[in-house]
């Protein structure tokens, strides 16, 4: 099960595969409740703010992901713009004004440095959103990731996109990921995905590149105030903290988006331990379902999935 397990949700991609770089759209059905929560100490962002505890607007449309750094935050225009073709934002007397939070990620030091994804890209995802099982690995805005550059150009892994849902009694707590992280990846079992050691060296010793970000989304059909979303956003950066060692650091810009769009009741403390189980199982599928690209390998196929020693 994936983020569209949640009724109403659907994921599209759009992927640049010469110049390794994409878009990924989470289209949202409304009404919903969006909390954001950003760890990282580089990010690339736009309508968080909005998002904060006591903002007016609640109800988003849609959230998108994109490579191309700063450059990226250009593709949410487009999404903008269908949304608002499509009849669908919040209300104004001059018009529907669509809300559409994003942020962006650091891969240009993969592919074509000058390919990055503009509002056209941005609408084509949108137009490619599915309610299907959202489609994993190196596609979207998990096209040109990598993860552990930390240890330098020769340790660099294929990252991508990765989701998973976890049932909660009645209600579903889902995630997806875009891992471009600047540590290794693990499993939240403790298994090495990328071959980093368990308790790494100190960041600021370690050898260029350094600009890297992961992003998530958490979105349930259970009924959640923004309060109680915030908490998912905490367990999702729990999951990171987990998964991605060494994670939260000054060079990755880390967020987590949380979404309430449903009425389904669940205790919102199974919910928060879905939440941390949803990211952290999204975080592996990213790096397993990832293909070569650009000159970057993949992770080992019998990547060992139990604890390291």
């Amino acid at each position: 099960m994936t983020l569209t397990s949640v009724p109403g949700v659907e994921v599209g991609h759009w992927s640049d595969r010469k110049g390794l770089t994409g878009v990924t759209v989470v289209v949202l059905p409304e009404p919903n409740v969006a909390a954001v929560e950003v760890r990282g100490a580089a990010p690339g962002t736009r309508e968080t703010a909005l998002l904060a505890s006591g903002m007016k607007v609640e109800t988003i449309q849609a959230i998108v992901f994109a490579g191309g750094s700063a450059f990226g935050l250009a593709a949410a225009d487009g999404v903008v713009r269908a949304l608002e073709a499509d009849g669908r934002g919040h209300p104004t007397p001059a018009g529907v004004v669509p809300i559409v939070p994003s942020a962006i990620l650091f891969d240009l030091l993969v592919g074509d440095p000058r390919a990055r994804p503009d509002a056209a890209a941005g609408e084509a995802a949108y137009r490619a959103s599915s309610p299907g099982p959202v489609e994993m690995g190196s596609v979207g805005a998990g096209t040109g990731a990598v993860v552990a550059g930390w240890r330098g150009f020769d340790h660099f892994r294929k990252g991508g996109v990765g989701s998973h849902a976890e049932p909660v009694g009645d209600a579903v707590v889902a995630a997806l990921a875009v891992v471009n992280a600047v540590g290794d990846v693990f499993t939240l079992e403790g298994g090495s995905l990328t071959g980093g050691a368990a308790v790494p060296p100190l960041v600021p010793a370690a050898p260029r590149p350094l600009e890297n970000t992961t992003l998530v989304v958490v979105a349930t059909d259970a009924r959640l105030d923004r309060a109680s979303l915030t908490r998912l956003c905490v367990q999702g950066h729990d999951a990171m903290a987990v998964c991605l060692r060494p994670g939260h650091t000054r060079y990755d810009g880390d967020v987590v988006f949380a979404v309430s769009c449903g009425d389904r009741i669940a205790d919102p403390d199974a919910l928060g331990s879905a939440a941390f189980i949803a990211v952290g199982r999204a975080i592996e599928a990213a790096v397993r379902h990832a293909t070569p690209l650009g000159g970057v390998p993949v992770i080992a196929a019998d990547a060992a999935p139990e604890e390291s020693t």
